[in-house]
């Protein structure tokens, strides 16, 4: 075998590994959420303190590698608008359907994002409509039916209103997707970007929980929804550093691959993890989704890449 061709199957297997890798630990997620969400702490605070430990551990890599956090008027616009509709909004709404929905059904809603996202840059005409990506809008469409209209999908049909919820959450992510499409300040690293989120989402939560009364610091000692907690937070910004590298190293069409991982392993995660058993009207919503993504995915290296799956 000629040694540059051996060169090429190494990168492109390593890349495969890290997509498989890093949407393995965004699908675990889901479960360390419905663990965390049953502790009995509000979910405001729950994203707060998520948001904390991410912003935490961006902060520590940027003193490492001297980097600024640029501040400038478009940045912190920039911040402020995606730290509420992607961190501060949902985060908080996923914690509270987290109690009454299985993981394995919000590891499924979440691949409507990339549809969503997808209806949006039409109706800002940032791209064209196509047959074939009509179609996965309808298909994400039956998966959510299929999700929330039988009354034997569910273990608990008194649950569809929360599955309705985390849809709303997938509209917030997509919402946020397109703003990066539109706003997106220049030469800033992503990494840059996350840390600026999750400063302006601690700084967005921490108001309310307060108002609320039900600001409080995780109890000592830690049981399983402290650890669950602080690991979805690990795991969510390890996940999207990889993510970054990936879209850079393999192109955007090839990172946006990620969701299929994402949906697929957040299922498989509640199964082994939490027992989770589900209907075949589930498996079905679980199928029809995943034909959605192939459908709606971008059509070359040059199409925007903002189909990610969020922490």
């Amino acid at each position: 075998m000629h040694p540059a061709v051996a060169s090429y199957r190494v990168a492109t297997a390593r890349l495969w590994l890290l997509l498989v890798g890093a949407g393995s630990l965004w699908g675990l997620t889901f479960p360390l959420a419905r663990i965390a969400a049953q502790g009995g702490t509000h979910a405001v605070t729950l994203a707060l303190w998520q948001a904390v430990v991410s912003a935490l551990g961006l902060v520590a890599v940027h003193l490492a590698l001297r980097w600024r956090l640029p501040l400038s008027g478009q940045h912190v616009r920039f911040y402020a608008v995606c730290g509420l509709m992607g961190t501060a909004l949902p985060t908080s709404l996923y914690y509270l359907a987290a109690v009454h929905v299985p993981s394995g059904v919000l590891a499924i809603t979440i691949a409507t994002v990339p549809m969503m996202t997808l209806l949006l840059a039409w109706l800002c005409r940032i791209e064209r409509p196509s047959m074939a990506r009509v179609a996965g809008l309808v298909a994400g469409i039956l998966g959510v039916a299929f999700l929330v209209l039988p009354e034997a999908s569910l273990p608990d049909p008194a649950a569809v209103p929360w599955v309705l919820l985390v849809v709303l959450c997938a509209a917030c992510y997509a919402i946020e997707n397109s703003y990066i499409a539109l706003d997106l300040p220049p030469d800033t690293h992503p990494l840059s970007i996350l840390l600026g989120m999750m400063i302006a989402a601690a700084l967005m939560t921490a108001p309310v929980a307060f108002v609320f009364g039900v600001l409080a610091l995780p109890s000592l000692p830690f049981g399983w929804p402290e650890i669950s907690l602080f690991g979805m937070a690990v795991l969510s910004t390890v996940a999207y550093t990889v993510f970054v590298y990936l879209v850079g190293a393999g192109g955007p069409v090839f990172a946006s691959q990620i969701a299929y991982v994402v949906t697929l392993t957040g299922v498989a995660w509640g199964m082994v993890l939490l027992g989770e058993a589900h209907s075949g009207w589930v498996w079905a919503a679980l199928a029809i989704m995943l034909v959605g993504l192939a459908l709606v995915k971008p059509g070359g290296d040059a199409a925007g890449s903002q189909s990610e799956v969020k922490p």
